[in-house]
């Protein structure tokens, strides 16, 4: 069923107008007609079930509230800061991030990023992954829209005060620790969230892991395996949704 984004979408009034760059893809890609159903999510947590009452040209759509969607269950608030890689890879990290619940993304600038970002484009890229989030919550059904900020250096980034208390850093050091017993000390401490801080190509250096420990962040391991960065990022955000979730996974 096609998904509409209308931010601050007023559900209770019953009826909803959508227009612009919304009602043009659902009425010229997908094709909607007066009486189909849809859902509409307002990104703040809350989607309702529609149908199309009426239609004017193609940029602009009324749809009636049949009834509300019931909230999604809780999940693990996991914030994931990368050091930005290569290619098209951050793209199908923010996608793929996304569709398994992450909540923010803090694009990361490291000493051995290659990907180099000048302060003019910062936005623009930025502009362009939060295209991106919202094509998945469209398609994977997330409600709450999460945010992927302006790329900032990794100095900035462990100066922050608003980053959450567990503090995972994915290393690859001799004294890092297993990812399980990082994530499960952290559930038995009370923590429902964390920060997952995933390195370049090339990996920290030296006096970043130091810096980063002495930001709080505990080295975890992720296994013997030397992992590319998306990989690296899939494989830890999965144990910490694991790790720290409340909800019953069925394995």
């Amino acid at each position: 069923m096609h998904r509409c984004y209308l931010p601050q979408a007023p559900f209770s009034s019953g009826v909803l107008e959508v227009q612009g760059e919304e009602a043009r893809h659902a009425l010229r890609v997908m094709r909607l007609r007066v009486g189909d159903p849809c859902e509409v999510f307002d990104g703040a947590g809350q989607a309702a079930r529609a149908v199309v009452a009426g239609v004017c040209g193609h940029s602009s759509m009324t749809l009636h509230v049949q009834h509300m969607l019931p909230p999604m269950p809780p999940v693990a608030g996991i914030t994931l800061a990368l050091a930005i890689p290569k290619g098209s890879n951050m793209d199908l990290i923010v996608q793929k991030a996304v569709e398994m619940g992450v909540s923010r993304i803090i694009p990361l600038l490291t000493e051995r990023t290659i990907v180099r970002v000048k302060a003019a484009e910062a936005a623009d890229k930025a502009e362009k992954w939060n295209r991106t989030v919202l094509e998945a919550c469209k398609q994977c059904g997330v409600n709450r829209l999460p945010v992927v900020e302006e790329p900032q250096s990794y100095k900035q980034f462990l100066q922050r005060a608003d980053l959450p208390a567990l503090r995972v850093q994915c290393a690859i050091v001799p004294h890092a620790q297993p990812i399980r017993q990082v994530m499960e000390s952290g559930r038995a401490a009370g923590h429902a969230s964390c920060v997952l801080l995933v390195g370049p190509e090339g990996d920290f250096s030296p006096a970043e892991y130091a810096a980063g420990e002495a930001a709080g962040f505990i080295p975890t391991g992720l296994g013997p395996i030397i992992l590319r960065v998306e990989t690296a990022v899939f494989m830890a955000v999965a144990a910490a949704r694991y790790g720290l979730d409340a909800l019953d996974f069925g394995f």
